[in-house]
């Protein structure tokens, strides 16, 4: 932007809103970014909290306004904040606490290339103070890279790293923390998202509690979100999938292939990783918005055998999915694609469709 330039150039101080909540926060800071999970970690972290009695705070990309709520906040008390790239792209202060839970391919229609969507990431971590920790995803490629750079890293991951995921449920070496069968959340997804939020709370919160919360909680709307059971058919809502990774991620959950409505604004990422977990885990596959013929054309070149429908709404998408289950099938909205094509975000979308799929 020229008129940004020129002031910058005229010596003004050019800011954001995380930036200067970051530096003038009286209380510790827990950052959450990632690709993928960072709003169910970053709810889990301040659910955690509150329930061991702590004061918190949850704002960023969810949440209130921290920057406006500085007033309100002692110094025992805890901020919890969600980071997405654009926020931190230009950040120059870190978290106490840093998360990332992963790290893929995505809003690449925005940043430069998929080295600036890392290196805006690295901004959670890169400022911290000697101590400060990080907790970094051991089994993803890219994190696990970046971990070499920080000099506090703690590691959660399936089998391995400090908070490791294993079938009977999550640990701190060889102590269990949270029993895999107490998790009320389903998905191999949300076993990392709990393994990060233990790993950023460990040592403020009891094993107790965190059971107690993991038997309770069902979720964040618009993540595997069961709208509705009619005529023997689940509906879920899981408009939160602007990505591949978590449309594979929400399709891995289920033990059972499932009608999928996918499709959406094009971002710009690679959809071939869809046609092997289509072929894999989809029954049928209605196709709506930008993406809808690219996607098709993934399924067309892997051989998808499944049912294939293309539609110009949702009102249209969710009649066609029903038109293809029988009693007992599962149907998942999980676009793998963000939502700006027809909607205003990802919320307007899932309710939208939460609305049509309740009045059927």
């Amino acid at each position: 932007m020229p008129k940004l330039q020129e002031a910058k150039e005229k010596g003004v101080y050019l800011t954001t809103e995380m930036q200067e909540f970051l530096s003038l926060c009286p209380c510790k800071t827990v950052g959450v970014t990632g690709s993928d999970g960072k709003t169910t970690t970053t709810t889990l972290i301040a659910k955690l909290l509150e329930l061991e009695g702590y004061t918190v705070h949850l704002g960023g990309n969810i949440g209130k306004n921290l920057f406006a709520s500085l007033d309100n906040i002692k110094p025992d008390d805890y901020a919890i904040v969600e980071l997405s790239s654009f926020q931190l792209m230009k950040m120059q202060t870190s978290p106490n606490i840093a998360v990332i839970t992963n790290l893929s391919p995505n809003h690449l229609d925005w940043h430069r290339d998929m080295d600036e969507y890392i290196e805006a990431k690295c901004n959670i971590f890169k400022y911290q103070a000697p101590g400060e920790k990080c907790i970094f995803n051991a089994t993803n490629t890219i994190t696990k890279s970046i971990a070499e750079t920080h000099k506090n890293a703690v590691f959660f991951g399936k089998g391995e790293g400090d908070f490791s995921i294993r079938p009977d449920g999550i640990y701190k070496g060889n102590e269990l923390i949270l029993a895999d069968s107490d998790i009320l959340l389903r998905g191999a997804h949300n076993r990392e998202n709990y393994a990060a939020a233990i790993a950023a709370t460990y040592g403020l919160v009891s094993n107790e509690t965190i059971t107690k919360l993991a038997k309770s909680f069902g979720g964040v709307e618009h993540r595997i979100e069961l709208v509705r059971i009619h005529k023997n058919i689940s509906y879920y809502n899981s408009s939160i999938d602007s990505s591949p990774s978590r449309t594979k991620a929400a399709l891995e959950s289920f033990d059972k292939k499932v009608i999928v409505i996918a499709g959406g604004y094009d971002k710009n990422i690679p959809l071939d990783p869809l046609g092997d977990l289509f072929c894999r885990k989809a029954k049928a596959v209605v196709l709506m918005g930008n993406t809808g013929p690219k996607i098709k054309a993934v399924l067309e070149k892997c051989g998808y055998t499944g049912e294939i429908a293309e539609v110009k709404d949702m009102e249209n998408a969710v009649n066609a999915a029903t038109k293809f289950a029988i009693a007992g099938d599962d149907i998942i909205l999980s676009p793998a694609a963000a939502s700006f094509d027809l909607f205003k975000n990802f919320m307007e979308r899932g309710n939208i469709y939460k609305k049509i799929v309740n009045e059927l």
